[in-house]
């Protein structure tokens, strides 16, 4: 029986390097780009320093796809299935990523961009992805399991969430965004309510920041775009250039949406058709921006969504700006626990995807 080790302790298996065709698929199914190579032993990143390493220090633990139990399917997409997965010797559960890929040209840069990021962050707002491996066209990814769902499931169940949680949601997303936009320099691209997770200790998480929209695009099983309309800023939904102020329009959505309960552009909660592509580009394009009811909410908050859901980028604050904005001071000083929140809520019975 092998003993337990700390999570901590587990490290990326090391792939041999193997001869390549096409430049990027190896005959093996090694999925090798530049100092990238990714196969079912897990992701390994080339460089002069660790080329030149004697063998015995890369003799190091591994962490297999074997190493993982299914205890049952929690999410399904067009982006794959995720699956909530137990390590059979550690004990811990992970959200396991399945996406079929075919691998276009045009966009397998960004798909090794993207996993470099993945690898690579560490940050406490972003959702953790502690491996990631390639087999057979298959990607998987080893991700933190979030278990109190998302802003969509809290939502589903509370119908609204009040201000002071909001105060903390926010500050815990913008504090996410600060680290994807200036150190990362990261367009999130897809920021909706079940791409923002919770725990049990009232933790806020960013997830998907681009390697399952990519990978679903490049099956041609989403819209030309990256992520998901309903939260587009003008410019992006419009095909204009864009840049990391879009993910703000789609935070000021996401916050107005838990606030009210339904969707800004939805007229009431009645309403059962969602708006389609072309009414909501109508909409979102020539409307003016949805705001807060102004004899519902305090101003403090009308004035945070609206310096998100302004149709200029020019005029939205940034996510560092926003962590300043008297919105989310009012309620620094508070205390307020979102473990609180969740703590009364049912588990979630699907996992956002």
């Amino acid at each position: 029986m092998k003993s337990k080790k700390p999570l901590g302790q587990l490290k990326l298996s090391v792939p041999a390097q193997e001869t390549t065709i096409n430049n990027f698929l190896t005959a093996s199914g090694t999925f090798h780009d530049g100092d990238l190579l990714l196969n079912q032993k897990g992701l390994r990143l080339i460089s002069e320093e660790n080329e030149s390493c004697p063998p015995e220090s890369k003799e190091i633990d591994q962490l297999s796809l074997e190493d993982l139990e299914t205890i049952k399917v929690i999410g399904k997409g067009s982006g794959g299935v995720v699956q909530l997965v137990r390590h059979k010797w550690v004990g811990t559960l992970f959200a396991l990523k399945v996406i079929q890929m075919n691998i276009q040209e045009e966009i397998r840069k960004q798909i090794v961009q993207e996993l470099k990021i993945n690898q690579a962050s560490q940050c406490s707002h972003v959702v953790v992805c502690y491996h990631s491996f390639y087999h057979n066209g298959v990607i998987s990814l080893v991700l933190e399991y979030m278990d109190r769902g998302s802003l969509a499931d809290i939502v589903r169940q509370l119908k609204t969430i009040l201000e002071p949680y909001l105060a903390v949601v926010c500050k815990q997303v913008l504090q996410g965004l600060v680290y994807l936009h200036h150190e990362r320099h990261v367009i999130h691209r897809d920021i909706k309510p079940s791409n923002l997770l919770v725990n049990h200790k009232g933790e806020v998480k960013i997830t998907d920041f681009g390697v399952s929209a990519m990978l679903a695009s490049s099956m041609g099983q989403r819209d030309t775009f990256v992520g998901t309309y309903n939260y587009m800023s003008p410019e992006r939904i419009s095909g204009r250039t864009y840049a990391y102020k879009s993910d703000i329009w789609s935070l000021g959505m996401v916050i107005l949406e838990c606030a009210i309960g339904r969707f800004p552009y939805l007229q009431s909660e009645e309403q059962q058709s969602w708006p389609s592509f072309y009414e909501l580009l109508g909409a979102i394009v020539e409307s003016p921006p949805p705001s807060a009811p102004s004899d519902q909410f305090s101003p403090e908050f009308c004035s945070f969504v609206s310096a998100c859901i302004q149709k200029d980028p020019k005029d939205r604050l940034s996510a560092l700006d926003l962590l300043s904005h008297p919105f989310i001071k009012k309620f620094e000083d508070k205390d307020i626990d979102l473990r609180i929140l969740v703590g009364s809520l049912e588990p979630p019975v699907n996992f956002p995807r």
